[in-house]
């Protein structure tokens, strides 16, 4: 099985925050009805993972402040899903419906505010292991953290130069003897090209074009202790003038079936 058909083609990534006072029942309704409802027990939609930034996360956090979250530390639950590759169209379409379904059926969460939600296409991954967790299973590995970033490449800068450099320079020094696992580099889908123009609340910060990668790196323990080695990882990206990071966030997963980290998030 080294080269398996189940592959991951596009991405759902949605950073959302409670309104203030409504976190538990927030936490409640993504966790025990809209987690499976609206995505989940859709066509194509293969894997889905939790993710929180608690205060203390939230202040590690760098970049300018509007690429991902405005202000920068917007956003504190971040939900990822896989849609299996060739399959984006089905799943999206379906997702639109359900979501509007759910919402007339008052299935819907009005306390709540969306920092970052943006579908995702053209991933690329990256490892540290010889024989890795492969991404299409990263997010069922249960890993310790996830470190999310995005940068946006130099004009005049190609995507297979960006990419060339990043893979064989950038990521192996930040994987070299430490708890950084795995990285998929990701596209954005345009806001106004994809179905989300059709949701039925605001998305927050608009998608990036086609300068922008956004990264997610799997960790296999809370970054917190390690994220220097991120901060030298974007200020490598950085000094390329390849590209300039504009956001890098940690994240740990949510306890499932728990309140837990409700009481952390301000």
């Amino acid at each position: 099985m080294n080269d398996y058909p189940v592959r991951v083609g596009s991405m759902l990534y949605t950073l959302v925050d409670p309104n203030a006072g409504h976190e538990v029942a927030y936490n409640r309704w993504y966790e025990r009805d809209h987690f499976y409802a609206g995505c989940l027990v859709g066509p194509w939609l293969f894997a889905g993972r939790r993710w929180v930034a608690t205060r203390r996360l939230k202040d590690l956090r760098f970049g300018d402040g509007h690429a991902v979250s405005s202000p920068l530390d917007a956003g504190s639950y971040l939900a990822v899903y896989w849609v299996h590759e060739g399959h984006h169209d089905e799943h999206f379409e379906w997702a639109i419906k359900q979501v509007w379904d759910l919402y007339g059926a008052e299935r819907g969460f009005p306390d709540r505010t969306h920092a970052h939600t943006v579908l995702f296409d053209r991933p690329r991954s990256a490892y540290r292991d010889a024989d890795p967790v492969p991404i299409e299973l990263a997010l069922d590995h249960h890993y310790g953290g996830l470190v999310t970033l995005a940068f946006d490449r130099a004009d005049g800068v190609s995507p297979d130069d960006l990419a060339a450099f990043v893979d064989d320079v950038a990521l192996p020094a930040l994987f070299a003897g430490g708890p950084y696992a795995s990285a998929v580099s990701w596209r954005p889908i345009p806001r106004g090209g994809d179905v989300t123009e059709n949701a039925p609340m605001d998305l927050g910060t608009d998608s990036g074009g086609d300068e922008r990668t956004l990264q997610l790196v799997f960790v296999d323990d809370d970054p917190t202790d390690t994220w220097q080695r991120v901060r030298d990882y974007a200020a490598a990206i950085d000094a390329s003038d390849l590209a300039t990071v504009r956001y890098a966030a940690p994240f740990i997963p949510t306890v499932v079936g728990t309140d837990t980290y409700t009481d952390q998030l301000w």
